[in-house]
């Protein structure tokens, strides 16, 4: 399928404005660099704790932050996801023993903020095992005959409901607790006496230690940097080494300006990010390589002209196929970043950003290297000048 039919667009004559925006978008990503004082990094790398938290109704992010932010000191991130009354708090952390507190100090404040103080056990934020110790004596007291075995069951039973899809980890009260098969009404007295619901659940703590993020920063770069080195060796060898260079060159542009991009908008990297970014190591070689690839079939056929001229018919050529892979994939990494939620904003943020910019690239960044290192190496006399 082709979109364009013998198209004869003048790209590499507008080459020196999209090369001056390239210069442009990494000046301004590196002045945000120096005046932020580095990339900002997610707890993957500085070390941190995110906890997510499930409310039974739409949270109330203001005042969870501020009563979060008034017990640990720094900055404290409470970001609701989209979709679900879900809140992720996340903190950063200066030591490994600052990592043990940060999930208690979290819970007393929910707790102190949110939760009934009247000595009772918060029931949507306690295990099965502690939920049977605190009703073992009272049950039996209420005439209520139950074995450990029968009575662990029971509270087993009780739990699973309150983690499942329906109630996604938080029951509203004791009617919720009316449909447990084997929960009578003098149960549920009892369970009201001795047991409060919180209007909150801790579903997930997810931490890591500065060290531990030290040392994925560093195996970060380290794979950005291997695969780009393994790439120009496979370029130089399947075409020749300013081919290479010149993907690699295109790439590595790619990366710094989606890195200046995170920068400008204050935007975290992560895990996720650093795996878009290989995502878009791959994708923007693949298309480099394909547009090289015609350059090498339309030289090895004997087209007579300048070489650029021979550059701007194989980008024309390739046209189709160039709109059609990079559209599609731009229309999916676009849904991603609407609807894809909190979690995978930072992933399709890159995937967006590189793919405008990884297209362009290969086009107006690759193409033109090879065009500059063929006028020098003709000057030089290296290469047979064009026909």
């Amino acid at each position: 399928m082709e979109l364009f039919r013998q198209t004869n667009i003048d790209f590499l004559g507008k080459k020196w404005f999209f090369i001056g925006l390239s210069l442009a978008l990494t000046a301004a990503g590196f002045a945000s660099w120096i005046a932020k004082g580095g990339l900002k990094y997610g707890i993957d790398f500085t070390g941190g704790a995110n906890i997510t938290v499930q409310f039974g109704m739409k949270p109330p992010v203001d005042k969870i932050r501020s009563v979060i932010s008034a017990r640990i000191p720094g900055e404290i991130s409470v970001q609701e996801i989209t979709g679900k009354n879900q809140v992720v708090i996340g903190t950063g952390l200066k030591s490994d023993q600052e990592l043990l507190n940060v999930r208690r100090v979290i819970g007393e404040t929910l707790a102190a903020t949110f939760a009934e103080h009247s000595g009772k056990l918060d029931f949507n934020n306690s295990s099965a095992q502690t939920i049977f110790e605190r009703l073992r004596d009272p049950f039996p007291a209420a005439g209520i005959s139950l074995s450990d075995e029968q009575l662990l069951d029971l509270t087993k039973a009780m739990t699973d409901l309150r983690n499942s899809p329906a109630h996604a980890g938080v029951l509203a009260g004791l009617n919720d607790l009316a449909s447990v098969p084997g929960v009578t009404p003098a149960m549920l007295k009892v369970i009201g006496d001795e047991c409060s619901f919180a209007p909150y659940n801790i579903v997930a703590v997810e931490s890591i230690g500065p060290k531990i993020g030290a040392e994925l920063r560093n195996k970060a770069v380290l794979a950005t940097l291997y695969a780009l080195g393994g790439m120009l060796v496979y370029i130089a060898f399947r075409f020749e080494w300013i081919y290479g260079l010149a993907a690699v060159v295109a790439t590595f542009h790619d990366v710094l300006i989606t890195l200046g991009l995170f920068s400008l908008f204050n935007k975290e990297i992560s895990l996720n990010v650093v795996a878009a970014l290989l995502t878009l190591v791959g994708y923007s070689m693949n298309d480099t390589i394909v547009v090289f690839d015609r350059i090498r079939e339309t030289v090895k056929h004997g087209r007579r002209g300048s070489f650029e001229a021979i550059v701007n018919e194989s980008v024309n050529r390739t046209l189709s196929r160039t709109v059609l892979t990079s559209g599609l994939t731009f229309i999916s990494a676009i849904a991603l970043l609407l609807f894809g939620g909190q979690v995978l904003h930072g992933f399709s943020f890159a995937l967006v950003c590189g793919i405008i910019v990884g297209t362009y690239s290969s086009i107006f960044v690759a193409s033109p290297i090879l065009i500059f290192w063929r006028n020098f190496a003709e000057k030089r006399g290296r290469v047979r000048p064009a026909a």
